[in-house]
C-alpha cells in the first residue's frame, strides 16, 4: 500500500486552524453560558435601580430565577426579593414572555429559551418601611448622586441549574465615582467598570460601594488590602482607618504563619450619621472583604472598635474560607441546610482576634482577660445546657434567639480548645497549629462532612483524646472547664466574689446616649440606697458632675475618675436637666455624702501565687508567639 507523505508543515498549520476553530467555538459558548448583567447608577429614581441582563442560553421549558432569601454569615432570613419589582422578560422583538412569581424570592419563566431580556427594579433596603428590617451590612444603599451599596446578593440572582455560570457585569457609574471591591475589573474607565465573577457564589461573595473615593492601600507581604471608607460629614478617613488597622492586620499575618491565603482584600466601611433602621451596628464577613456598617462619630470613640471588629473579620480568611463544611461550600440561597459548626466559623474566629491581640502585646493581658470576662457575663443570659452544635443546625428557626452566643460562649469554647490542646501537648501544639491542619488538608475547593469534622480533628492534631472534648462540651451540654483550663495556664479563675467599693449610686448600666449627645439616664430599676438618696430619676439628661460639664468626651473620664478617687464621705453633685409637666425643663442640683456599698462581682480572673514550673510553660505558649 502506497503510503502518502504529508510535510510536517501541513501538521502545524491544520493543528493551528483546527485549534483557532475549537479555541473560537469553545469561547463563543462561553459567552452564551454567561449572565451578562448591566447596571446604571446614573438612572436613579425613587431610591430604586433598574437590573438589566442577557439571560444565558436556557434549554428548559420552565426556569425559576431567584434572588436570595438567606446568604452565609447572616444565619437569619432575609428575602432579599421582597425588594423587587416589576420584573419582566422579552423576547428578540421586544414582546414581553409569561412570569409567574413563585414567592418573595422566585419567578418562574415560561420558554425561557425566547428570553432576549430580563429587567427588574431594585428597592434599597436601608429606608425600607417593610418588616424583618435587615442588617444593614448584608443590605442595599441606593443614594442618587452620593453612594451606593451593592451588596449583590441583593441585587442579583440565579436561574436553577445555572448557578455556576460566569457572571458578566457591566457597570455604568458618575465620572469620579469608584467601586470598592475585592473585585478586579476586567476593564475600568471614568464612566463604567466591568467585572466577570467565576459563579454565583463568588459574586454573592463580593460587595461593591460606589461613591466618590477615599481609600487607602496596605501591603500585607503578597497580599494587597483596600481600606475604603464613606464618611458623608469627613470625620473619619480611610488613612487614619488604615493607621489603626495596620498593626492588627500584621499581627494577624504573624498569627498565621507570615503568610495570608489571599492576594487582595477589601475593608468596605460605610460611616452613618443617621440611626440604624435595623438597630444595629458592625460588620459583615466575606471570603475576601467584609462590608461595615458603623457610626459617624468622633474617631477616637470609634477607634478600638474598628479594631476590634476588624480582626474578627479579616480572620474569616481562614474559615470559612480555607476550611468550611459542604453546606457552605455549595449555599444553598433558598432552602439552605445549616452547619452545625458555628463554634468554628465565628466562635473560634472571635477567639483568634482577641487572642492575637494579647499574643503581640497589642492589648495587656489583664485587658484580655477582661474581654474574657465580659463574654463569660454576656454568655450566662443564654442557654448554656443547648449543645452548640445543635443549636447551630436550628438557628434559623427553633433556636434564633440563642445566635448571638456564637461570639460569646463560641469564642470560649475556641479559648478552652487552645489550652486543653497546650496542656495536652506540654505546651507544643495550640489551635493556631490545628487551624494550619485543617487548612492543608482542606481548602477553598475541598469541605469537610459536617458530620466528620470532630474525629478529623482528632486525626489532624494526632490528639485523639481532644474528641472526648468535643463530645462533653459541644455535642454535649456540659458546663465549659474554664476553672480548670485556666489552671493548667497558672491563672486562678473564681465565678462570682464580693467586692466593696465606692457607689454613685448603681447608675452606670443605665446611661445611654440620646440623639442629641447627652449622657441620659435611661434606667433606675436597679439603683441602690446612694441612689435612692441622690434621688434620680429616668430620664434625667446629665449636665454636671462636680463642677464639670460633662460631654460625650469627658463622661468616662470624669465618671471614672470619682469612682477610683473618691472616699466615703466626699459629696457627690450632679446637676441634671429633668423634663416638668407641661413640657417645662429645669436643671436640678442632685447632691449627697458618699458611701461604700457591697455588690457581687462575676468571673474574677489572677494569677496563682506560686506558679509550678509546668503552669510557667502553659501560660508561656498561650500568650507568647513562637521564635520566627
Amino acid at each position: 500500500m502506497n503510503k502518502k507523505c504529508v510535510p510536517s508543515q501541513f501538521f502545524s498549520i491544520s493543528i493551528f486552524i483546527v485549534s483557532f476553530i475549537f479555541s473560537f467555538e469553545s469561547y463563543s459558548q462561553k459567552k452564551t453560558d454567561q449572565y451578562k448583567f448591566t447596571v446604571n447608577l446614573n438612572n436613579t429614581n425613587d431610591d430604586k435601580l433598574t437590573i438589566e441582563f442577557v439571560p444565558p442560553k436556557i434549554k428548559e421549558k420552565t426556569i425559576i430565577y431567584n434572588i436570595p432569601k438567606i446568604v452565609p454569615g447572616t444565619y437569619s432570613i432575609s428575602d432579599f426579593g421582597r425588594f423587587v419589582t416589576e420584573f419582566t422578560v422579552t423576547d428578540k422583538k421586544g414582546r414581553t414572555l409569561e412570569v409567574k412569581q413563585l414567592d418573595d424570592n422566585r419567578w418562574e419563566i415560561t420558554n425561557p429559551k425566547k428570553a432576549a431580556k430580563i429587567s427588574y427594579k431594585v428597592d434599597d433596603t436601608w429606608d425600607t418601611k417593610k418588616d424583618n428590617v435587615i442588617f444593614e451590612p448584608a443590605g442595599t444603599n441606593i443614594e442618587k448622586d452620593t453612594n451606593y451599596v451593592i451588596n449583590t446578593h441583593g441585587f442579583f440572582g440565579y436561574f436553577d441549574g445555572y448557578k455556576t455560570n460566569d457572571y458578566h457585569l457591566t457597570f455604568n457609574k458618575e465620572e469620579g465615582f469608584y467601586g470598592s471591591t475585592s473585585l478586579i475589573s476586567t476593564a475600568s474607565d471614568a464612566v463604567k467598570d466591568i467585572f466577570i465573577v467565576d459563579d454565583y457564589m463568588d459574586l454573592a461573595d463580593a460587595p461593591i460601594m460606589y461613591n466618590i473615593p477615599d481609600t487607602t492601600i496596605l501591603n500585607m507581604g503578597d497580599a494587597e488590602v483596600l481600606v475604603s471608607v464613606y464618611s458623608p460629614n469627613k470625620t473619619i478617613t480611610s488613612e487614619y482607618v488604615g493607621e489603626n488597622i495596620n498593626a492588627i492586620l500584621q499581627a494577624q499575618r504573624k498569627y498565621l504563619g507570615g503568610t495570608l491565603p489571599i492576594k487582595k482584600y477589601a475593608f468596605i466601611i460605610y460611616l452613618s450619621d443617621k440611626p440604624s433602621l435595623s438597630g444595629m451596628l458592625g460588620a459583615l464577613e466575606h471570603s475576601y472583604s467584609s462590608m461595615y456598617y458603623l457610626p459617624e462619630i468622633a474617631p477616637q470613640y470609634i477607634t478600638q472598635s474598628i479594631r476590634d471588629i476588624a480582626a474578627h473579620e479579616f480572620f474569616h480568611i481562614v474559615t470559612p474560607l480555607s476550611i468550611h463544611s459542604e453546606e457552605i461550600q455549595d449555599f444553598d440561597y433558598i432552602n439552605p441546610k445549616m452547619s452545625e459548626h458555628l463554634w468554628l466559623y465565628e466562635g473560634v474566629t472571635e477567639y483568634s482576634a482577641g487572642h492575637m491581640q494579647v499574643m503581640y502585646e497589642l492589648i495587656s493581658m489583664e485587658e484580655y482577660l477582661d474581654v474574657i470576662r465580659s463574654k463569660m457575663l454576656q454568655a450566662s443570659t443564654y442557654i448554656d445546657d443547648l449543645p452548640f452544635t445543635e443549636m447551630s443546625k436550628k438557628v434559623l428557626d427553633e433556636y434564633e434567639d440563642q445566635y448571638g452566643n456564637v461570639y460569646e460562649k463560641g469564642a470560649l469554647i475556641g479559648l478552652c480548645l487552645d489550652l486543653t490542646f497546650r496542656d495536652l501537648s506540654d505546651g507544643e501544639y495550640g489551635l493556631r497549629d490545628l487551624m494550619v491542619g485543617l487548612s492543608d488538608e482542606y481548602g477553598k475547593e475541598k469541605p469537610f462532612k459536617d458530620e466528620e469534622l470532630f474525629d478529623q480533628i482528632a486525626t489532624i492534631s494526632g490528639y485523639p483524646e481532644i474528641r472526648t472534648f468535643f463530645s462533653k462540651y459541644v455535642e454535649g451540654a456540659e458546663s465549659l472547664p474554664i476553672k480548670e483550663v485556666f489552671e493548667k495556664a497558672g491563672i486562678d479563675y473564681q465565678k462570682e466574689t464580693t467586692v466593696k467599693e465606692i457607689t454613685m449610686g448603681n447608675i452606670i448600666k443605665g446611661l445611654v446616649l440620646d440623639n442629641d449627645s447627652n449622657i441620659v439616664i435611661s434606667d433606675v430599676s436597679e439603683i441602690d440606697d446612694f441612689g435612692v438618696k441622690m434621688g434620680y430619676e429616668e430620664g434625667d439628661i446629665i449636665r454636671k458632675v462636680n463642677g464639670d460639664t460633662i460631654t460625650l468626651e469627658n463622661v468616662v473620664q470624669v465618671i471614672g475618675g470619682i469612682r477610683k478617687n473618691a472616699a466615703e464621705g466626699d459629696t457627690l453633685s450632679m446637676v441634671v436637666e429633668r423634663s416638668l409637666e407641661e413640657d417645662k425643663i429645669e436643671q436640678v442640683e442632685l447632691k449627697a455624702e458618699m458611701g461604700y456599698n457591697e455588690r457581687k462581682e462575676y468571673h474574677i480572673f489572677q494569677p496563682v501565687a506560686n506558679m509550678t514550673e509546668r503552669q510557667r510553660k502553659i501560660l508561656k505558649s498561650w500568650l507568647v508567639p513562637k521564635e520566627e
